[in-house]
């Protein structure tokens, strides 16, 4: 028996009939029209894991440890939590172009050097194209096994066969299970596939890889649940006509959320980038209104980016607010403190900020750099080149105090920096710093000791 039903792409919410707004997840034009088949007797599917019908104690259960497998890809480990989890089943990301599949080649070829079986699964790429991208990478794929083809079955019955170590499937929006009526990339097909999957990597203790498109708001494509059902999703970040790649961990059960990796695009695929810091300080120019460093957290890494500021008189009634890599909210608020608590009047400028090298900052800890780099701007007074600014900025102009302020005094001082700004309370520890260290506890004085506000 057919019967047809309407799912919203973004999140998998269903109804009877097409609705123009989403009341799931509130998108507009999300719902599509999907023709299923009802079984009249439906199988009972095999458990994931074995089933235990009767309660026990959660001190009574015994802690497996696991046994991580090192990707070869230091970044990629990092952001992982140490490595590739057996029986784990990973979500990758990212605009088409940024490099998930020149990644995903890569870590197979680091895998099959290590010895383990690797299956490549590609359902928008012949063959043939695999072995010339591999050979622009420098791979000769002898232990890597090819499979182009997009049915879910014939994936399954490969895996069993050859039982790999690492499956990679690239794309899972290209799969999909002949049980099912509907058109490979729609919400029940995604999900299908990618429950199909997740049951045959907890059987067989198999790592899987799933690369996944994403839509024009950056998100993952396919309905919210799919990211639900995988143990990892990794978040791919970069413009791709540049040269920088981030990698992030939007969810990890097996490690942190907070690390990033950084990668370098070059012609023989993805680099690692082992010094990040002095890699987005690269392109600086020194005594320039504008411009100033801050010391943020990323993970347990702490990284010094440089923040860069533009005012500008505006004719219009309405001054313009952009941020790239930066909080637009946020800024509006350090705005509004630094003209009220420090003196420097934005109502009518334009502000532009920029965080140089396609870092997204999340971090509160970089407000001072923000407000420094505005004010620097605004009254074309260039910051001192050596000094880095650390701290969050609260509504009464208070300079709060950060964690691990030694850890990014200690990245200043590698970086040969002699001068850092930090919140007093962050002197009550011992500080061995390698660096000038001046206390602030307002905004207006650090500014002060930039000589920006005098």
């Amino acid at each position: 028996m057919k019967n047809t039903v309407f799912v919203c792409q973004n999140c998998g919410h269903q109804s009877p009939r097409w609705l123009g707004r989403c009341p799931g997840c509130g998108e507009w034009n999300s719902f599509v029209e999907e023709e299923r088949i009802t079984r009249a007797k439906p199988k009972r599917r095999q458990a994931v894991v074995p089933e235990n019908r009767r309660p026990v104690r959660l001190s009574d259960v015994a802690a497996s440890s696991c046994e991580r497998r090192s990707t070869g890809i230091g970044e990629l480990d990092r952001v992982l939590g140490g490595g590739l989890v057996p029986g784990s089943l990973i979500l990758i990301g990212g605009e088409p172009g940024i490099g998930k599949s020149t990644l995903t080649l890569q870590v197979c070829d680091r895998q099959a050097a290590a010895g383990a079986g690797v299956l490549y699964v590609s359902g928008e790429e012949s063959a043939e194209q695999l072995r010339i991208r591999a050979a622009r990478l420098g791979i000769k794929g002898d232990s890597i096994s090819v499979l182009c083809t997009v049915g879910l079955e014939d994936i399954v019955e490969a895996a069993q066969s050859l039982q790999p170590g690492l499956l990679v499937v690239d794309s899972i929006q290209t799969v999909f299970s002949s049980t099912l009526s509907s058109a490979p990339g729609s919400v029940s097909q995604v999900r299908e596939c990618t429950a199909e999957l997740l049951r045959l990597a907890k059987a067989r203790q198999m790592t899987t890889v799933l690369v996944g498109h994403v839509t024009k708001f950056g998100a993952i494509a396919g309905p919210k649940t799919l990211e639900h059902m995988v143990d990892t999703v990794l978040s791919f970040e970069g413009e791709r006509f540049q040269q920088y790649r981030l990698i992030r961990a939007a969810k990890n059960r097996f490690g942190s959320t907070n690390e990033v990796g950084v990668f370098e695009m070059a012609d023989t695929g993805l680099v690692e980038v082992t010094n990040p810091s002095r890699f987005f300080l690269s392109d600086r120019r020194e005594n320039v209104s504008g411009s100033a460093v801050a010391a943020t957290l990323e993970g347990t890494r702490p990284l010094l980016v440089e923040i860069q500021a533009l005012a500008a008189r505006t004719p219009y009634a309405l001054p313009q607010r952009v941020a790239n890599g930066f909080d637009a909210r946020r800024l509006s608020m350090l705005l509004c403190v630094l003209e009220r608590r420090a003196g420097v009047n934005t109502s009518g400028q334009d502000v532009f900020l920029n965080v140089a090298g396609g870092l997204r900052i999340q971090e509160p800890a970089a407000d001072l750099g923000v407000v420094a780099a505005v004010a620097s701007s605004v009254r074309d007074a260039a910051v001192r080149p050596d000094c880095v600014l650390i701290g969050e900025v609260g509504l009464g102009g208070e300079v709060r105090s950060v964690s691990r302020a030694a850890d990014r005094l200690k990245e200043a001082a590698r970086l040969g920096f002699g001068s850092a700004i930090l919140p007093r309370r962050n002197l009550s520890k011992k500080l061995d710093a390698g660096v000038e260290v001046f206390p602030a506890d307002t905004v207006r004085q650090a500014l002060e000791i930039l000589e920006v506000v005098r």
